[in-house]
């Protein structure tokens, strides 16, 4: 698995440039966090196959959820999210509920830049 295997909401055509590095370095704590799900996406998550009963899994919620309202509250939601995973789960759509302010733009593999200001 990897950004490719991504919801189509999770990627976009956002680039980072010299002029917009500054302005990127708070946001440099979210996409640690969409690195090391990156990570696990890539290494664990092959291993269990698909038997996430939700859509999208869980580890896909988890980027989402960091990729919109940061790390600490994208964390909690994720671990919401898996405590609502368990053998009994009637499963489906759970989209991450979408941040009403989110300003900034994701790159083809996921990570978070700010806009472009043209």
């Amino acid at each position: 698995m990897s950004w490719s295997t991504l919801p189509i909401t999770s990627t976009g055509e956002g680039r980072i440039t010299a002029a917009s590095f500054v302005r990127s370095v708070p946001l440099m704590p979210r996409n640690a966090g969409i690195a090391v799900l990156h990570a696990y996406r890539s290494v664990v998550s092959p291993l269990y196959g698909d038997v996430c009963k939700y859509y999208p899994s869980c580890s896909a919620y988890a980027v989402g959820a960091v990729q919109q309202h940061g790390l600490a509250k994208g964390s909690a939601l994720a671990a919401a999210r898996l405590a609502r995973c368990h053998p009994w789960a009637a499963g489906g759509v759970d989209d991450v509920p979408a941040h009403r302010d989110f300003r900034h733009t994701l790159t083809r593999h996921g990570f978070v830049v700010p806009p472009r200001k043209d």
